[in-house]
């Protein structure tokens, strides 16, 4: 594809996507970079930071797109919500960098200036999850041509790409923290490969719990889009007017 089609049918795709879901995707994003600051639970066999609050609510909008436009479109956003987030860590570290008499910002200064190596690890692991999760989902619903617009062919297709999209993020991070980078920086802490695949198991377990809680707002959306004809102009582009 060439990079005048592929400019034009994101901009497409950017008219034609609601843009509460397009908001709601990338703010989660950002606010997992924040929340992830806070250890919420650390045992031997599993870790949860602040971020599986809203973790959920990124794989749920990643669902909602590839169920409505296609694994392509829901690949888009990722980029864009991916390179809105670098963008926005990237203004944090400028405000956390530049100096200030005027109180004591030693907190704000950790928070928002954040350490790279971890900014790194968990946009590649997103990255990665995302693509995954996306073309999972979108072959699982193949399955159920006899009625793809069920609420079993949904969820069947949101919980398993979820849990399959969480344990890849989770497990990516965690190596390449916990593995490459923390014996380095973080004076000699680490985690065994084992460690690493326990804490993504009961990581994803957790964040697809989330999920399953909230799923239904995902199968209503997709539900209404669908009966509203919303995004016809794109659908139309990329199915050769057969949509």
């Amino acid at each position: 594809m060439s990079i005048k089609k592929e400019i034009y049918e994101t901009k497409l795709l950017l008219r034609s996507i609601p843009a509460t879901v397009v908001t709601l995707f990338v703010v989660s994003i950002i606010c997992m970079n924040l929340l992830a600051n806070k250890t919420l639970i650390q045992l031997d066999w599993i870790a949860l930071d602040g971020g599986i609050l809203i973790s959920w609510l990124s794989f749920m909008c990643m669902d909602i797109i590839t169920k409505h436009f296609g694994p392509k479109a829901s690949n888009r956003i990722t980029f864009l919500a991916v390179g809105i987030n670098l963008l926005t860590c990237l203004i944090f570290f400028v405000a956390s960098a530049i100096p200030s008499n005027a109180d004591d910002y030693t907190a704000f200064d950790g928070i928002f200036g954040g350490t790279w190596f971890i900014l790194l690890s968990s946009t590649v692991a997103f990255i990665i999850s995302a693509l995954i999760n996306n073309m999972l989902n979108w072959s699982i619903g193949k399955a159920f041509q006899r009625d793809p617009h069920s609420k079993l062919a949904f969820v069947t297709r949101s919980y398993v790409s979820t849990f399959v999209g969480q344990f890849i993020d989770n497990f990516i991070f965690s190596l390449l923290v916990f593995t490459l980078f923390a014996p380095i920086f973080w004076d000699g802490f680490c985690w065994t490969p084992l460690q690493c695949a326990t804490c993504a198991v009961t990581g994803a377990v957790a964040e697809l719990i989330m999920e399953v809680v909230f799923s239904p707002i995902g199968y209503r959306i997709t539900t209404k889009w669908r009966e509203a004809n919303v995004g016809k102009e794109y659908l139309d582009h990329i199915n050769g007017g057969k949509n």
